[in-house]
């Protein structure tokens, strides 16, 4: 019996799937997040799952682990005691990051706060030049000197950054030998391993992040492998990447800022594979879970990636978070799910973005939860049915939910309780459409020819009225939503990117050099493929950053394979025109190219699986009657049946009331429903 197993660790919940390839048969499961240690949640999730089959972790093969470890310990600032060694004069590039900003005309703007204070950033006298060449040779005095008051600020993570490393990683490499030689067990990330290319700022950020997260998240990939080795697990624990492919746990001890968007980028994986399978290339994918929500535009069947991403964004606008450059799935995400805290502000009701998260979670879950949530909310409003919240296995206080939003927003804002929660649902709604927006709209898409896949524990909840709200004529319901991106992790490919600077015009010389590179490059990618392990055929593609000469940013253009000659410049240059047009509405032959970076996808093709297409049966009755209390009218579903399935689907969805505010939207959606 061939046993996968799909584990996504989010801040509310922790899900896994168990699919057993040969028969077909999938199991999925949820359990309460262990924020003091997440191994804790994920081994009970693993026992409480294989139970039900009478399975062990002996007979599972595959286990693929998705995380928001990482991306959390950047937003709550809560990673190790990080150092960073720099070039000589290149100390405050952290701080004053880029001069363009983002909103233009804002006297007032906040940029990202940096990862570290100052006095935490050393410089050490030596100086590389673009091409690669020593200007100035390395002072290795100068870095034992800053490597010992770097100690003696109880720096335990070490980053080093030196002037165009990418070209010649020499220095780097001898300041790591002396770290190892001073420091007791440093972990040292360098950015000529993690980040070679360049861009002063975003490739210092990135390398400073994956020192400042690496401590913990190696502590937890160790722990977590201990706990699974324990109890019969045998096989290498594999990781999704951002990039929407997995590899295994070492490669992650040492690179985390990899799996930034590790969970996330899994469940736009599997909205993907859902349009594949539904023959809908084209999709808007919406990931609600109980502390974010995020979205990502698939296109002809692919999610879009991007080279550079940002974390930790003050506002939804490019160049207000914290640059990351590693590959990884597009994805906008915002602070809105369903633990995300509902207060009043200077007399206005705020959702988000801190979350109840699982400890102590919303008020209904009566783990000492004090502040009203978007999940009280919808218990309050009846989208959630408080008797069959995880299958019925965690019964939710729809009264202590409506109480908690009766005491904090609806009594000082004059509200009725429906009027309260209500408030609460839309105003999260808005932020989820604006985000949307920013994934579509802003980028030259109608969202209105998409199809909308809403998952994730609240995702369904929300994903129609969104919908609604941008237009959108069509949306996508799987079944076992809330364990969508456990799914995901299932249908990952192994992969790697790497990627190279070197800029040069694009002209008939140029293929000598780059094929050269390339050499190099695929070597790498067998090796790290090698080492991931695995079956499967081995594919290797080549892409490239390209602009039109004095230009300030980059497009991506697919690239052929093989040993360039002198004729193939010409068809990469008209991919690139190709590639430009087809973003700016217009090319120009005329101009100089210039290729930036070199790029390499080295992948293994995953396994992926089928799931079931159950077609309805019956129709849906629905009895409604109206009472009034002296204020407000309200419309109430009293009975319903579906076909056979009554009952389930009475449990579910009887009890709704909804007051005169929401009275036409109601008929609109119990009209809808009449004919399902």
């Amino acid at each position: 019996m061939a046993l996968r197993l799909g584990i996504d660790v989010g801040g509310t919940f922790t899900d896994v799937v168990l699919l057993d390839e040969e028969r077909g048969s999938l199991w999925v499961g949820k359990t309460l997040t262990t924020p003091g240690d997440p191994s804790i949640g994920v081994m009970r999730g693993i026992e409480e799952l294989l139970g039900e089959p009478g399975r062990s972790l002996a007979e599972v093969v595959q286990a693929i682990h998705g995380t928001t470890l990482a991306s959390n310990l950047l937003i709550e600032r809560k990673g190790a005691r990080t150092g960073l060694l720099t070039t000589e004069g290149f100390r405050d590039v952290l701080h004053l990051q880029r001069q363009l900003r983002y909103t233009i005309y804002d006297l007032f703007l906040d940029k990202p706060r940096a990862l570290l204070p100052r006095h935490l950033i050393q410089e050490v006298r030596e100086r590389i030049l673009y091409d690669g060449s020593v200007h100035i040779p390395l002072d290795e005095a100068s870095v034992r000197r800053t490597v010992a008051h770097l100690l003696r600020e109880g720096v335990t993570s070490f980053a080093v950054c030196l002037l165009h490393a990418y070209a010649n990683p020499s220095h780097e490499q001898r300041v790591a030998e002396i770290l190892r030689e001073m420091a007791p067990d440093p972990f040292v990330s360098l950015s000529s391993a993690i980040a070679p290319q360049w861009r002063e700022y975003e490739r210092t950020n990135t390398t400073v992040a994956n020192a400042y997260i690496a401590p913990a998240v190696r502590g937890y990939l160790q722990a977590l492998g201990t706990r699974l080795r324990e109890q019969g697990f045998r096989h290498p624990l594999y990781i999704m990447q951002s990039n929407g492919g997995i590899a295994a746990t070492p490669l992650m001890e040492q690179q985390p800022i990899r799996m930034i968007e590790s969970g996330p980028a899994a469940g736009a994986l599997m909205a993907a594979h859902y349009g594949s399978l539904l023959g809908i290339p084209d999709l808007l994918s919406f990931d609600m879970g109980g502390t974010t929500a995020k979205l990502c535009l698939i296109e002809g069947g692919a999610p879009r990636t991007t080279n550079d991403f940002e974390i930790d964004k003050v506002k939804l606008q490019p160049g207000s978070g914290l640059p990351i450059n590693v590959p990884a799935i597009e994805l906008i995400e915002i602070g809105a799910g369903g633990g995300s805290i509902a207060r009043i502000q200077h007399g206005l009701l705020r959702v988000g973005p801190d979350s109840a998260g699982a400890d102590p979670g919303p008020i209904c879950y009566g783990r000492g939860g004090a502040e009203p949530t978007v999940t009280d909310a919808n218990v309050a409003l009846g989208y959630i049915n408080p008797d069959y919240f995880l299958g019925g296995r965690m019964p939710l206080d729809a009264e202590a939910a409506r109480r908690g939003i009766r005491e904090r927003i609806g009594q000082p804002l004059g509200l009725s309780d429906a009027q309260a929660a209500w408030g609460i649902h839309e105003l999260v709604t808005q932020a989820m459409v604006q985000a949307t927006r920013v994934v579509s709209v802003e980028r030259g898409k109608d969202p209105r020819r998409f199809t909308l896949i809403a998952f994730g524990g609240a995702g369904p909840i929300h994903g129609c009225r969104l919908a609604r709200s941008l237009g959108i004529p069509r949306v996508l319901l799987p079944a076992a939503a809330g364990v969508t991106s456990a799914l995901g992790l299932l249908v990952a490919d192994v992969r790697f990117d790497l990627a190279r600077t070197l800029s040069t015009p694009l002209r008939p010389d140029m293929p000598l050099r780059v094929n050269e590179m390339y050499r190099e490059l695929e070597r790498q990618g067998e090796d790290l493929l090698r080492e991931a392990g695995g079956e499967g055929a081995n594919v290797l593609g080549r892409s490239a950053d390209m602009h039109y000469v004095g230009q300030g940013y980059e497009i991506s253009v697919p690239l052929p394979g093989g040993a360039w000659t002198e004729p193939d410049v010409a068809a990469i240059r008209a991919a690139f025109e190709e590639a430009y047009a087809a973003v700016f509405g217009y090319s120009d032959p005329d101009q100089q190219v210039e290729v930036t970076r070199w790029k390499l996808t080295a992948a293994r093709r995953g396994k992926t699986f089928d799931l079931p297409q159950v077609a309805a049966q019956g129709h849906a009755h629905l009895r409604v009657s109206k009472h009034s209390d002296g204020e407000s009218t309200h419309t109430r579903i009293d009975k319903l049946d579906a076909g056979g399935r009554r009952d389930e689907l009475a449990r579910m969805l009887g009890g709704v009331e909804i007051t005169r505010e929401t009275r036409a939207h109601a008929k609109q959606m119990l009209d809808r429903a009449q004919t399902a």
